[in-house]
């Protein structure tokens, strides 16, 4: 175990006039952030989550079924939860806000940062921050369809690409963005032709802050571990950072930051038996909201990050994906989880940026 370390003394985060406190929070992660994910961030440690991204017309068109029941969802722990949108036509944008204010979701958060292929080919996500004139349409018909009371934030990557001309664009949209009325702008420190190829960088984002000054800014990317979170939060001066990837299957990574921060010593993984009664709590959310049927194929992409917190990581995993009926996933847990053996960290392959290079003085965090 880690010796302690000395507290880092972290600012409440806000999002307009919600408080969310401690400035760590769950990403939107698209196909994984349901309820039964955020929820289980949140009682780990996570003071804010947000919603798997949703199509603006889609939502528009939405009939709440049992099959389509999960995508509105808000469990009774997770509230404050963010809803993101995302779309190509402006117009769609402003009844869709509508839709996710009216379903309970506390912030309604725009999405110009997907940087997937058939995404930008339909002109929607990371596309946007090609034209700032229909980004700042966009975020202004969000803005007029949601209550004042509610925030509406942005998330965006650093440009199209490294050009001037897309880092001129960039910027355009994030003064934009404030000026309509956003309560916080959350960027990604890679560039949407990046995909997730290279490393994030944190020195645009310490840039960033200083250009934001008092304005929210919170920072995404490469963020696999408590201790990156508290480094991004350190180096670059922002007001608090999004957990995406490294929060799939490892909801402990919220209090591990929380237990950082006060100071303490990194907390050991999760023993065997922790791990399994949070799986099984998973998955009994899953199956309440999917059904017994459906939720085995949705379970199987989480259980496959679980088991990298598994010693016999490779073994468990294998099981894990040969589950093809409901009760197939007690036999794995009661296999593999029986004894309750120290867990391990999950591998770290893309470490954060300050593990590789020098970093200069922080700005002060007060």
């Amino acid at each position: 175990m880690q010796q302690p370390a000395q507290p880092t003394p972290l600012k409440p985060l806000w999002i307009g006039p919600i408080e969310i406190g401690f400035p760590i929070v769950q990403a939107a992660l698209s196909g994984y952030s349901d309820s039964p994910m955020r929820t289980l961030a949140r009682r780990h440690g996570a003071s804010y989550t947000l919603c798997e991204v949703m199509l603006d017309k889609f939502l528009v068109d939405l009939k709440i079924r049992r099959k389509t029941r999960h995508l509105l969802h808000i469990g009774p722990d997770e509230p404050p939860v963010g809803g993101q949108l995302m779309g190509a036509e402006p117009e769609q944008f402003g009844p869709a806000a509508k839709r996710l204010s009216d379903a309970g979701f506390d912030v309604i958060d725009i999405n110009f940062g997907c940087p997937v292929k058939k995404v930008l080919g339909r002109c929607r996500g990371g596309y946007h921050l090609s034209q700032p004139e229909v980004a700042a349409e966009i975020i202004q018909r969000v803005r007029d369809a949601t209550p004042a009371e509610k925030p509406v934030t942005v998330k965006m990557r650093r440009g199209i690409d490294d050009a001037p001309e897309s880092r001129d664009k960039f910027y355009e949209i994030f003064d934009r963005a404030f000026e309509i009325g956003v309560a916080a702008v959350t960027v990604h420190g890679r560039t949407v032709s990046q995909k997730y190829v290279g490393p994030s960088r944190w020195e645009f984002l310490r840039e960033l802050k200083a250009h934001a000054g008092s304005r929210t800014v919170l920072g995404s990317g490469d963020l696999f571990d408590a201790q990156a979170c508290l480094d991004m939060i350190r180096y670059t001066g922002v007001d608090g950072v999004t957990v995406a990837r490294g929060a799939i299957g490892n909801p402990w990574v919220f209090q591990q930051a929380r237990e950082l921060a006060a100071g303490r010593p990194l907390p050991e993984p999760p023993s065997l038996h922790q791990q399994r009664d949070v799986i099984a709590e998973h998955y009994r959310m899953a199956e309440e909201l999917y059904g017994a049927e459906r939720c085995v194929p949705g379970m199987r992409k989480f259980a496959i990050k679980y088991s990298q917190l598994h010693p016999r990581q490779a073994e468990v995993r294998a099981d894990f994906v040969r589950v093809k009926l409901p009760g197939q996933w007690r036999e794995v847990l009661d296999h593999w989880y029986a004894e309750d053996l120290p867990g391990v960290h999950p591998t770290v392959d893309e470490p954060n940026p300050l593990a590789t290079a020098p970093a200069p003085a922080a700005p002060a965090l007060v």
